[in-house]
């Protein structure tokens, strides 16, 4: 599925599935359709240098945190709820990057796959196809790619240990310049090695004090991206 564009750009992680991932897709959803559009107007008319890729956990990011944090940085919010990496595949050739050339992108993607009951190795070929767009697309950005943050909403995936699995296998997709990985998660935990449930009242998503306690780490991985270029 790597056309010869793409081959320029090549990624020292994976293949980690045998044969290719089916074609990108749009969503349906009404509230999905909106914030696509809103997107593809926000990279055109919203000055930043950061674009911030992601699903619930990005557009829901919490807006206090994000005025004290992100904002000054210049960081534009491009998530979208309930996204899969098929879906920001297909919005990455649809519009999202048609603004002028931010200078660093950071991917957060990958838990709605797991969501939808798709092996980790799928997962991880779905981002390993958004970074490959990425590296295409927008060839100078330096890309901070995140492991996924843990969930315990569903027993599987917790059991299976599917968040280290599908992080274990992008985190060899980085290359320490262009592409740096950081892995938040551990912020995320108590001492037991558990999502602190005043957080993330859900198992899933985060509150202020959730959000609040990625920010200072998130400041510095953004501060290190915009400071190569």
């Amino acid at each position: 599925y790597m056309p010869s564009a793409e081959a320029q750009a090549p990624l020292r992680c994976g293949p980690f599935i045998q044969g290719a991932l089916s074609p990108p897709a749009p969503r349906q959803n009404g509230h999905a359709r909106a914030r696509f559009e809103q997107i593809n107007a926000d990279v055109k008319n919203q000055p930043h240098r950061v674009l911030f890729l992601g699903d619930s956990l990005t557009e829901g990011f919490d807006r206090e945190v994000w005025e004290q944090h992100m904002a000054p940085r210049g960081v534009l919010n491009a998530g979208i709820g309930g996204d899969r990496t098929d879906h920001l595949r297909w919005r990455l050739e649809h519009g999202n990057l048609d603004g002028p050339r931010p200078h660093g992108i950071v991917l957060l993607i990958g838990t709605n796959d797991l969501g939808h009951e798709w092996p980790p190795a799928l997962a991880a070929e779905g981002i390993r196809a958004a970074l490959l767009k990425l590296r295409q697309r927008v060839p100078g950005a330096a890309i901070l790619l995140l492991g996924l943050w843990p969930r315990e909403d569903i027993p599987r995936i917790l059991e299976r240990h599917e968040i280290a699995a599908v992080n274990r296998m992008i985190e060899t997709c980085a290359d320490g310049s262009a592409i740096r990985y950081a892995d938040l998660g551990s912020l995320l935990l108590g001492a037991d090695g558990r999502l602190l449930p005043q957080i993330s009242p859900d198992r899933l998503h985060f509150n202020t004090q959730g959000y609040a306690r990625l920010a200072p780490a998130l400041d510095r991985e953004i501060d290190g991206l915009a400071g190569r270029r």
